[in-house]
Formats: structure tokens, sequence, C-alpha cells
């Protein structure tokens, strides 16, 4: 690893990994994973992405995008070949501690669902989300009644610190 690796569960990256922040020569490569999984290609920040490198090959990416009263997490990837071996569950628990507030996402199919689920997300109420990202996921949620597409739109609340 040629950076110290500020993931406290970083025994559990397959050897010669490390999770960092993105850098801007990360931008295409996030780019490509994003398009190569087939989600929404815009909103792409790199300043917001974490990623989990291997042997110098970019592996995993997600972001937390910052919006008035919550935050979204998106665009998390695993690239094919290391599927199953609990980075998706390491970036997102690493992207969850990184989140100041509400954490919104929205996830197509009910097998993700589950992923999310396991991790604590709950079926996020339109009444309580935040203006911003309702209107986020306006677009979405028509398309996918339409559509009749399983979209999931879920959220975390952060526990509040303790004194």
């Amino acid at each position: 690893m040629s950076e110290a690796n500020p993931f406290p569960h970083a025994d559990r990256l397959p050897p010669g990994c490390c999770l960092r922040k993105a850098r801007a020569e990360d931008s295409w490569a996030i780019r490509w994973r994003v398009l190569q999984a087939r989600l929404d290609p815009t909103q792409l920040r790199w300043q917001q992405f974490w990623v989990i490198e291997c042997d110098k090959e970019m592996i995993a990416c997600g972001q937390l995008r910052q919006f008035e009263g919550g935050q979204e997490l998106g665009s998390l990837v695993v690239a094919p070949q290391w599927r199953g071996r609990g980075l998706g569950t390491l970036l997102t628990t690493h992207l969850i501690q990184q989140a100041s507030g509400p954490l919104y996402l929205e996830c197509l199919g009910d097998r993700l669902a589950h992923f999310y689920y396991r991790l604590s997300f709950k079926p996020a109420t339109w009444d309580t989300m935040p203006p911003a990202l309702q209107k986020k996921f306006r677009l979405s949620q028509r398309i996918s009644r339409w559509l009749r597409l399983p979209l999931h739109v879920l959220c975390y609340e952060i526990p509040p610190l303790q004194p």
C-alpha cells in the first residue's frame, strides 16, 4: 500500500488494496466504472468519491453528494471480478462513517435494496425527506412507476453524537 489507510477495517481489505479519497487523476476511471455499471453518469465529482485501489487499479468507488438537509450515497460500484468479497460493504460502511446527516440513496431492484437493508438503511419517507432530495428523486420515481421498475429510495439516519 502506497499511502496510509484511513479505514478502520483495513485488515479486511485484500492484500495490496487500500481505501483512499479520490484524486483528480481518478476522474476518468470513476466515470468508466459508473458507465460500465449502467449508473447515472451525471453529477460525478471526483472530489466527493472514495475509492478502493488494488495494485494501482481502482476496483471500487462511491461518493457522498451534498444536498441541503441531507446527503446522497451514490455511484457505488465494485468491479465485477471483485464482487462477493465484502468490498461493497466496506466502502458503504466507510461512506456512512463520513456522512454528517441523514444519508439517502436510490437503488434499482430488490436484491440491491436488501444489501442496503442489511446495513441499516430503511425505506425513506417522502414527507420527511429534504426538499432538495425530493426534487432530485422525483423524476426517477415517476419513470420507475411508468416502467414498473422496482426502485427503492432508502435512508440511513446518522445517530446523534453521545455526550
